[in-house]
């Protein structure tokens, strides 16, 4: 875990904005500032998932170089706040993750609950909306937005078999062309809205492209297929030229709402 008395809730990896593409880590980090200390927890529950998306990072900064295009961080650990969920979502703050009580987080009055709004997850989505918009005024069209998670190989003893999720809602337009790419490769299990339904409302596909109408992809990947940084780099590797060659179609490009399974937009 990271922990820093100047804390910032997200980074900016820049590119060329007038690719139209944006690449966004929603659980990129297992960081805390110095205030929250460790939220009562030990260091190795920062090293799991349920503070971070391991490998996130990596694969999102690889595949923000190779696309030439921006990417937008966030900075602190999702055990703080989860910027991936709504603002009314009962998971917001968790209080109990996967076995694990984060006694930091318990009880959690009103005040901490909008202060860690105000100071984590509002600046970061403001920063993804701002670098959305200068995506769109750079290209002059509609942005791409690929969003990049990850996923424990088994959960509840159950093992997942997939080794990409592709999660979407509604609007199939990157979804399609990214599953007949893969379609091919006898290697590859890939789930179709697995191993999580895309339709979450208040998510940051649903705040930032769904409501838009922009074209947008969540890929996720198994932890232990990304764990270390060579092979975070080579899946990144492996992404880059299936979203470059989704970029350049024009529908890709072009505003149109599809709604949400969610119900009503």
């Amino acid at each position: 875990m990271t922990r820093s008395a100047v804390f910032s809730p997200f980074e900016i990896v820049d590119g060329d904005r007038a690719r139209g593409m944006v690449v966004l880590g929603d659980h990129a980090r297992n960081a805390l500032p110095d205030e929250y200390g460790d939220l009562g927890l030990p260091a190795a529950e920062f090293e799991r998932h349920i503070a971070y998306d391991i490998g996130v990072e990596t694969v999102v900064r690889r595949l923000a170089g190779k696309l030439r295009a921006p990417a937008v961080l966030a900075g602190f650990s999702r055990l703080l706040i989860d910027p991936n969920r709504g603002e009314d979502d009962p998971t917001l703050i968790r209080q109990l993750y996967d076995g694990t009580v984060i006694t930091g987080n318990y009880p959690m009055s009103r005040k901490e609950r909008e202060r860690r709004l105000e100071r984590f997850y509002r600046p970061y989505h403001d920063a993804v909306g701002a670098m959305i918009a200068s995506v769109a005024a750079a290209s002059k069209r509609a942005p791409f937005i690929v969003s990049v998670h990850s996923f424990t190989p088994a959960m509840q003893g159950r093992a997942r078999p997939w080794h990409v999720g592709i999660l979407w809602d509604s609007d199939d337009r990157a979804v399609r062309p990214m599953l007949e790419a893969f379609a091919d490769e006898p290697d590859l299990v890939i789930g179709d809205n697995e191993p999580y339904d895309g339709a979450l409302r208040g998510d940051t596909m649903f705040r930032h492209a769904i409501v838009n109408g922009y074209a947008h992809i969540l890929i996720e990947l198994r932890q232990d297929l990304i764990a270390s940084e060579v092979d975070a780099a080579s899946w990144a590797d492996r992404l880059a030229p299936v979203l470059d060659a989704i970029n350049a179609r024009d529908d890709i490009h072009e505003v149109k709402k599809f709604g949400s399974r969610t119900g009503p937009i």
